[in-house]
């Protein structure tokens, strides 16, 4: 995958506020040139101001970090116990084995829900809105649950929310009672990963970290669990230092690895595991994400989870009262600029890759356990996502190819989607939620979320940009993005950032490039846009096709079409009013589905241009602005 980056500065006319083709230049200061790009015609009054740089990004380069430096005796343990040696053998004189124990209470700092914690305790699990009873609960898998459900319980990150929500005390007769009946299910491991849901190495990961740092909870109860619970705990981090290597994707093998390494801090004789363990934790980072701090999946889900990984495991060093490796700490100050580029003005996330709008409280939280404080990406090259902010107005455009299918659970073909929100409203969506099918999400719709038409961009023929397949996986379609980004200068010191993305999803089928142009002024009150479709060949195809031009709708906008049917109004809760209007052919209303930050579908609206356009190329210009 290549993405293509380029910068510079060009004139612009902030005055002029008519929906045409953005090629159509001539009146606004700016000329189509041959290939179709749009150039700065000579004015004096258009001075070039400071753009925005952006590296190149030729291809998805993978962090390279080396593992911590050790001396020549720890090299030896490391590679001993990489070859099965025991611990025990390797600290213990004569193998003296240590009786299993705790070394340390782990504070937790990575925030729960307090409400799934309530759930909890009245004797359900809430999962994005859907309740399940606690005794109808198949632990062993026998029965699948939902996914989202799946993860909750074999992965005993409810241990988080039932922390949250109540004292320990008050805590620890609802985790035995799971703890047991998940235990009862799942007496030893397996002889392989992916013998049943849990024993997947990225569930047995966080399951075992979880255990480790919620210890109080289910080792305060009765003896006899209490010995069991400590049993297990051994054989699951013996069974992850043997199965860590075969896990199903780069975050679970991240969480694998970040269990191994607390198993090492928190057990007895666990140095060698410790050592091992760093080991591959430091190259397992390297291929979860690039060197921009971007998880590869391009999930904003993931990069909170591998955040999440990351302070639960500098919590257990804290613990132990040892120092991580500098490396791990460098990682989180990478992960969280990405996930701030996503935020809108409340701070919660925009829709993308199968995720919802994550509420800004949970970011919040999440970041404030990092410990780390920074501003958003802005030299984007592999995180592919352009964040513009203009006052109050924050745009996020998709400008990069969707992520390999081997990094992506709910990889989504919405390339060249935006969203907007001014203040701390939504004025263009996506839908999201894909990851969140299997609550009040219906499972069916998983691909449908998926789809472009449930992303505010072009569609042709109802056909995806890139092909969506069953099981999260994504096919062929888009494989190369070009983007350029400037800054535009106008009369009376104004200025407007200008982004400018093509792809080729559709050039194979149809014989055309999808470009999408963006203008955003910097008071934030309008948004201009322009979609061309381009030959892809020398000669343009005969015939037409269907094409649909989508904006998915914030959940608290009120819509009414104009009168001559070339565009609507748009009403804010703020009471900001806003104008859509297409040169593109007429405006239709019809329904849509967001999925908000607790992972539940509301139903919501959505502006559509749709009709006919030759294969040999078309251009539908639009403009959104805020009146008064």
């Amino acid at each position: 995958m290549a993405l293509d980056t380029r910068h510079g500065a060009e004139a612009w006319n902030p005055d002029e506020s008519r929906a045409i083709p953005l090629s159509d230049a001539a009146e606004e200061g700016a000329l189509m040139d041959s290939a179709g790009e749009i150039r700065a015609q000579p004015d004096d009054a258009a001075v070039p101001v400071g753009s925005e740089n952006i590296e190149p990004g030729r291809s998805l380069a993978l962090v390279d970090f080396s593992p911590p430096a050790v001396g020549g005796g720890e090299r030896l343990i490391r590679f001993a116990y990489r070859l099965g040696i025991p611990a025990s053998m390797l600290i213990a004189p004569m193998g003296r084995k240590t009786r299993t124990r705790l070394l340390a209470t782990v504070r937790n700092t990575v925030p729960g829900n307090r409400v799934a914690g309530t759930a909890l305790r009245a004797g359900h699990f809430l999962v994005h809105g859907a309740k399940t009873p606690i005794a109808q609960v198949d632990f062993n898998g026998a029965a699948r649950v939902v996914p989202p459900l799946e993860t909750v319980i074999h992965s005993f990150s409810w241990l988080t929310d039932l922390e949250a929500c109540a004292a320990r005390e008050q805590g620890v007769p609802v985790a035995e009672r799971i703890l047991s009946a998940w235990l009862q299910a799942n007496p030893a491991p397996p002889s392989r990963p992916g013998k049943g849901p849990a024993w997947t190495v990225g569930y047995t990961g966080a399951r075992l970290l979880n255990w480790l740092v919620h210890a109080p909870l289910i080792l305060s109860g009765e003896k006899a669990l209490r010995l069991r619970t400590l049993r297990h705990i051994n054989e699951t981090a013996r069974w992850l230092d043997r199965h860590v290597h075969r896990a199903e994707d780069n975050l679970a093998e991240v969480s694998g690895w970040c269990a191994v390494i607390a198993a090492g801090l928190l057990l007895p004789d666990g140095r060698p595991r410790r050592l091992y363990g760093e080991a591959g934790l430091i190259k397992a980072l390297g291929d979860l994400m690039g060197d921009d701090g971007g998880v590869l999946s391009r999930s904003p889900l993931a990069q909170m989870d591998a955040i999440a990984l990351l302070v639960r495991l500098r919590d257990c060093y804290q613990a132990t009262r040892r120092d991580p490796p500098e490396t791990v700490e460098r990682v989180l100050e990478m992960l969280v600029p990405p996930l701030l580029a996503l935020t809108h003005g409340d701070g919660s996330l925009g829709s993308w890759q199968g995720a919802w709008a994550v509420s800004g409280e949970e970011v919040g939280a999440l970041v404030a356990a990092s410990g780390v404080r920074t501003r958003p990406l802005r030299d984007v090259r592999q995180w592919g996502y352009q964040r513009t902010v203009a006052r109050k107005t924050i745009l996020q455009f998709d400008a990069a190819p969707p992520p390999m299918p081997a990094h992506a659970h709910y990889g989504c073909a919405s390339t060249l989607a935006f969203e907007l929100s001014h203040g701390g409203h939504r004025l263009i969506v996506n839908c999201g939620g894909a990851a969140s099918g299997g609550g009040l999400v219906p499972i069916r719709l998983e691909q449908g979320l998926r789809a472009t038409a449930a992303h505010s961009t072009l569609t042709l023929d109802d056909v995806n940009s890139t092909a969506i397949l069953i099981n999260g996986v994504i096919g062929s379609g888009v494989s190369q993005v070009d983007v350029d980004r400037k800054t535009l200068a106008g009369e009376g010191g104004s200025t407007a950032t200008r982004l400018e993305a093509s792809h080729n999803g559709y050039a194979a089928r149809y014989g055309l490039t999808h470009r999408r142009i963006l203008i955003l002024r910097d008071d934030g009150t309008e948004l201009r846009g322009e979609d061309l479709l381009l030959p892809s060949g020398r000669k343009g195809k005969r015939g037409k096709v269907g094409f649909a031009l989508r904006f998915h709708l914030g959940p608290d906008v009120e819509v009414k079409l104009a009168e001559d049917g070339q565009g609507a109004g748009l009403a804010l809760p703020d009471g900001s009013y806003w104008q859509f209007r297409s040169g593109a052919g007429e405006v239709a209303i019809e329904d849509s589905l967001w999925v908000d930050g607790h992972g539940r579908p509301q139903a919501t609206q959505q502006l559509v241009i749709q009709g006919l356009v030759s294969r040999g190329g078309g251009n539908f210009g639009w403009l959104l602005k805020k009146m008064g």
